[in-house]
């Protein structure tokens, strides 16, 4: 095993294209080759770790398993809180890169991709 790769829920994996909805209602299609990228890595030799805050209630957690397994997408657990791992991949991710100058100015302007697919429509 190379290591965890953790992976955001809603907006990386799901495509969340109506923002919020309630923790089990998850309404929307995988992101288009997702499902696919994630096998890829798993036969790398990576553990995959869903994480959402969905998973704060069973009820939450039960809806984003039985979403991943009728989706067909591999994994190894569902979590709500973040696992140590080599690589997070998620929708409103700043990557740090040991310079702190200018990350206000970076969360201020951030905007996930589905957002900005939205307001380019």
């Amino acid at each position: 095993m190379k290591g965890t790769v953790c992976f955001d829920f809603d907006g990386t994996i799901h495509r969340f294209s109506k923002g919020w909805q309630g923790e089990t209602n998850i309404y929307d299609p995988p992101v288009e080759g997702i499902r696919e990228e994630i096998s890829r890595i798993r036969k790398a030799g990576y553990r995959i770790i869903v994480q959402t805050t969905r998973c704060a209630t069973t009820d939450g957690w039960a809806a984003v398993s039985a979403w991943l397994v009728e989706n067909n997408i591999e994994f190894d657990n569902v979590v709500v809180e973040k696992p140590v791992a080599v690589a997070y991949i998620d929708d409103r991710a700043i990557q740090f890169r040991g310079n702190p100058a200018g990350l206000l100015e970076k969360i201020e302007e951030l905007k996930p991709w589905w957002e900005e697919k939205r307001d380019n429509q």
